[in-house]
């Protein structure tokens, strides 16, 4: 096929449930391509010498050789190309904003038709795994060290799995019940469906890396405990899963809860799966959540499901500054998800038993950009008004995670309570202990993590090595 006749191949788009039959549902919305629809896809590839795709990857997945496979038919192949760099490939190609990274630097993307990465990797991720041909590669010979990982979220996840695939003996201290951290805690079911992810996390497990969990370290054990059991290093991937508040009056009303909490008791506690599991689970009938990102929208969305009448999404800026993924924005309006910008909530009111009745909002403005880029809201005078809810959801973010600070104190941390760290390499200023994800950046996304838990997990091998040679061993 020629250059010609592939930029002529429109962008192949991805059935999805209908929006009237979803939204009573938590079954996953976009359904894959067929073999047929994928192998057209990958024909668009234009399998470029210097391939911008991969620079836009951050855990640098060799983009046209998998999509290459896919256009030979070549399938499990294709999947265990992307695995040489990427242990969740079914997750990636479900969360990862794609659009955002390695399509948006595909040279198609300059004629507004990248070529759809994302959906090529959920394809063969789907296709290995439903035709059982998950294979576990050939793994060295042990070394002999011992390296701990805190928090099994993309970044332990991803760290773990690269430090087995060296030959090093991992064991996965999770605080949960179950492991995946946002990944299973944070993401609904019908964007991240759990077997698809316990598939993912047991081939981690098949490379040999051990997980416990119900193990919070800072409580069971400290970081210098850890040490003294035995472990060379020690890899703190423990996310910012602390909630942010608004800090205006009412947040201790009856009916007002944080997006964390919402989604961690309807994904762990398996209020998806109603009337099977009886979880005790408020829903209102009119339903504020207040943010624009992705996590407002899964709460949003997740409302809606679990039978909420109406579901607002109430947030201070424009449409057009939206953090969320615009297909996560697309499916909550097909949803019926009602959205109103440039409002925010100043005081939520509470009726003579202490539940929420109502939120006292202001219109905004937006004024100059911030330091986000974004331009910065500001608040109308006289504006306000009451929105008549009898549920909100605060989704504004979240913080650092606070009990590796409180029992760590030789362990360098930022103002916000971020984990200091060299940005090339993970390692902290505690000699043997290196961190990624979202106790280094803040929130961000799963990709990003997996991309510091990569980077991290080749410094952390080089530093055992160097301690193998020291000690003889």
């Amino acid at each position: 096929m020629t250059t010609r006749e592939r930029l002529n191949i429109p962008r192949q788009p991805m059935r999805e449930q209908p929006p009237e039959e979803r939204i009573k549902n938590f079954n996953e919305v976009p359904l894959g391509y067929d073999e047929k629809t994928a192998m057209l896809e990958a024909e668009r590839c234009l399998q470029c010498k210097v391939p911008m795709c991969i620079k836009g990857c951050p855990v640098e997945v060799d983009i046209p050789a998998f999509i290459k496979l896919i256009r030979e038919g070549k399938f499990i192949e294709a999947a265990r190309k992307i695995k040489e760099t990427n242990s969740l490939p079914a997750v990636c190609g479900r969360v990862c904003p794609q659009e955002d990274q390695c399509e948006k630097t595909c040279v198609l993307a300059k004629r507004g038709r990248s070529v759809a990465i994302g959906n090529l990797e959920r394809f063969v991720a789907d296709y290995e795994r439903e035709h059982n041909a998950i294979e576990i590669p050939d793994l060295p010979p042990p070394t002999g060290m011992k390296v701990a990982v805190v928090g099994s979220g993309p970044a332990g996840i991803t760290a773990a799995g690269e430090l087995a695939k060296r030959g090093h003996k991992v064991t996965i201290f999770e605080a949960l019940h179950e492991p995946g951290g946002v990944l299973i805690y944070g993401i609904p079911e019908f964007r991240l469906p759990k077997s698809i992810l316990k598939v993912e996390i047991d081939y981690v497990r098949a490379l040999g890396v051990e997980i416990i969990t119900d193990a919070p370290i800072g409580k069971l054990y400290t970081i210098d405990e850890l040490f003294e059991m035995g472990y060379d290093a020690v890899f703190l991937g423990v996310g910012a899963g602390t909630p942010n508040f608004l800090g205006i009056s009412g947040e201790n009303l009856n009916g007002v809860l944080t997006a964390n909490e919402f989604l961690t008791r309807v994904n762990l506690m398996r209020a998806y799966r109603f009337p099977e599991y009886d979880t005790p689970i408020y829903v209102g009938n009119k339903v504020a959540v207040i943010g624009g990102g992705n996590v407002a929208m899964d709460a949003a969305r997740t409302a809606l499901r679990l039978g909420a009448e109406e579901v607002s999404i109430v947030y201070r800026r424009s449409r057009a500054e939206m953090p969320a993924r615009e297909e996560e924005i697309r499916h909550g309006e097909e949803e019926g998800v009602k959205f109103k910008f440039l409002v925010n909530p100043i005081r939520f009111i509470g009726d003579e038993n202490g539940w929420l009745k109502g939120m006292e909002c202001i219109r905004m403005e937006l004024g100059e950009p911030d330091e986000s880029g974004r331009r910065r809201p500001i608040p109308i005078e006289g504006s306000e008004f009451v929105m008549d809810v009898d549920m909100a959801v605060i989704a504004i973010g979240t913080s650092a995670q606070p009990l590796i600070r409180m029992t760590t104190p030789d362990l360098e941390f930022n103002e916000r309570g971020y984990i200091v760290v060299d940005p090339e390499t993970g390692a902290t200023s505690k000699e043997g202990v290196y961190a990624g994800g979202d106790i280094v950046t803040g929130a961000a996304t799963v990709i990003l993590a997996m991309g510091a838990g990569r980077r991290a997990a080749a410094a952390i091998h080089e530093y055992l090595m160097r301690k193998k040679a020291q000690q003889g061993k």
